[in-house]
């Protein structure tokens, strides 16, 4: 996507936090005008994450805010890993007639706040969930790239033979909820984060507690060389294997000469901080009692700078 002289306010993670969004929006100068919000300055433009819905109290009006402001030109938008499952959750095959998404109790549970404003079947969920089938999963600008979870740069590349500027068609939704296909691995690792099998059959305990013998892995980091190093959302990183990585994932970190890329997903807590020189996640777990922050990119300013983050409670 290319670029004049516009300044990008960049938007992670919302999860139906209305308020949230309205604060924020504010804060940087946008107003409600013209049936969207709008900055002063018309070279001034957002760009959000993904993660519009699920876990906050307001998922039609965040809706509502971002598609009125992607419609006016005032924002651009991608898809997070929880429109792609409310997409799945929605959607039945048409061979068989099953969701693709199961309607287990615990996707029930994970999409509980979402189906109380968009219950299962009513035309506005249909609709709603026609316009996140229209999100790309990734956009490259001229200076900058935005993903959900991760711009790896074989996966993208594939992404961008297989899709029309990111977006999946109907038939491409079907296949990446089907674990046998290509299109599967490649849809995960960019909305949900790429994960890596532990060496000698180690096995490693969640938050949850549940046995894990993956790991995810901090794509950013080009410093990494044991799994201690590269591991992330490992709530005790003594599990781990104190050996070397692999070359193919070493091989796979995001290049510290490429692109800034923004993105979300991660449920960080604490002072912000930068990932890598060019790689910076803005999630700071808003959909729950964190703070929703922003980051105001400059094209003709490439460096990233914590100095441009804005923290929104």
């Amino acid at each position: 996507m290319s670029e004049g002289n516009e300044m990008y306010d960049i938007i992670p993670d919302i999860h139906g936090q209305a308020g949230k969004l309205k604060g924020a929006l504010t804060s940087l100068g946008y107003v409600h005008k013209n049936g969207a919000w709008r900055h002063s300055d018309p070279k001034r433009t957002c760009v959000f994450l993904g993660d519009f819905i699920d876990r906050g109290p307001d998922n039609e009006a965040v809706i509502d805010i971002v598609r009125r402001m992607v419609d006016a030109g005032t924002a651009a938008a991608i898809m997070g890993n929880h429109e792609l499952n409310a997409i799945h959750f929605h959607t039945r095959d048409p061979k068989s007639g099953e969701p693709a998404r199961a309607h287990s109790a615990k996707n029930f549970k994970l999409h509980a706040s979402f189906l109380q404003e968009f219950p299962l079947e009513a035309p506005k969920t249909t609709e709603a969930i026609s316009w996140m089938m229209t999100l790309p999963l990734f956009i490259e600008f001229d200076t900058f790239r935005i993903v959900h979870a991760c711009w790896n740069e074989t996966v993208i590349d594939e992404l961008s033979k297989v899709t029309q500027n990111g977006r999946l068609t109907d038939e491409q939704f079907l296949l990446a909820a089907d674990k046998d296909s290509q299109l599967f691995s490649l849809v995960e690792t960019s909305t949900k984060g790429p994960e890596a099998t532990l060496p000698d059959d180690y096995l490693i305990y969640d938050k949850e507690g549940h046995g894990r013998y993956e790991v995810r892995l901090q794509w950013w980091n080009g410093s990494a060389s044991t799994w201690k190093q590269i591991a992330t959302s490992v709530p005790n990183l003594d599990q781990l294997p104190d050996k070397n990585l692999p070359k193919s994932i070493k091989q796979s970190v995001y290049p510290l000469q490429s692109k800034p890329v923004f993105f979300g997903h991660y449920w960080l807590t604490g002072k912000p901080v930068l990932q890598a020189k060019n790689a910076l996640c803005l999630d700071y777990s808003a959909g729950r009692d964190g703070p929703l922050v922003s980051y105001q990119f400059d094209p003709k300013i490439t460096s990233l700078d914590l100095k441009n983050l804005t923290t929104h409670s």
